[in-house]
Order: structure tokens, then sequence, then C-alpha cells
């Protein structure tokens, strides 16, 4: 799917993967910018934020762990709406299933919604 939209794929990656940078999640003006007003996170812990909730939890996040991503898959729901997916490991070794809705707003992605689930076994689902 990613050959059908190659630039998108590419933009929205980069956004997701500036997401993972640990100057960004302390910059609680620039998360915020990222995010819809009416923005919704179903965490891998089973925590669900708002905006405003999870702008707060990675402004205040301790030192963050390295991440790095793979598998990073995207389908186009709409000419202006988008779903991404990726698998996420962290240094500690925890791995997580990632997806996330995107919504072009005036002239901007921006993220409607997101999702992690602990991974259940080594590329389960996302090959």
């Amino acid at each position: 799917m990613n050959d059908l939209h190659p630039e998108l794929t590419a933009e929205l990656r980069a956004i997701e993967e500036g997401l993972m940078d640990p100057a960004l999640r302390h910059d609680p003006d620039r998360v915020a910018q990222m995010l819809a007003p009416e923005f919704t996170e179903f965490g891998a812990s089973g925590t669900v934020f708002d905006r405003a909730a999870i702008v707060a939890a990675l402004a205040a996040e301790g030192t963050p762990l390295g991440r790095r991503m793979r598998q990073f898959r995207l389908r186009a729901l709409g000419p202006d709406m988008a779903l991404t997916t990726c698998r996420v490991t962290r240094s500690d070794g925890r791995e997580t299933l990632r997806s996330s809705v995107w919504q072009k707003r005036d002239g901007r992605w921006l993220m409607v919604f997101h999702q992690g689930t602990e991974a259940a076994g080594a590329d389960e689902g996302t090959s």
C-alpha cells in the first residue's frame, strides 16, 4: 500500500518519527500543534488520553527511552485522511503495535486518533 502513496507515506512517517524525539515530546506547544482538538489515544497501558492529557503526560515524561520504528505502513482512507501502522521497539525491549489516524486540515496533517498495543509476537500482524 505504501507504493501507491510514496510521498504521503514519507511525510507521515517523518511526522510520526518526530513524535518519538525527546525534544519534541517535551515541548507542549509543538505536540499540541500536531494533534487535532478532538484527539484521543488508547495507550498501551490501557489508559485513554485526550489531547490535553497526552500533551501533559509527554511534557512530564522523564528521560524517554530510545525508540525504533519499523514496518511503517500507510492506508489512504480518503483524500485528506490516512491510517498509519507500525511497530515500535523501545531501548528496554518493549515492543508495541501502533496505529494512527491522520486528517489534513488547513494544509497540514493532524493526528486525530492513536493506539498503542503491546506486541504479542515478533512481527505478528504487521508484515
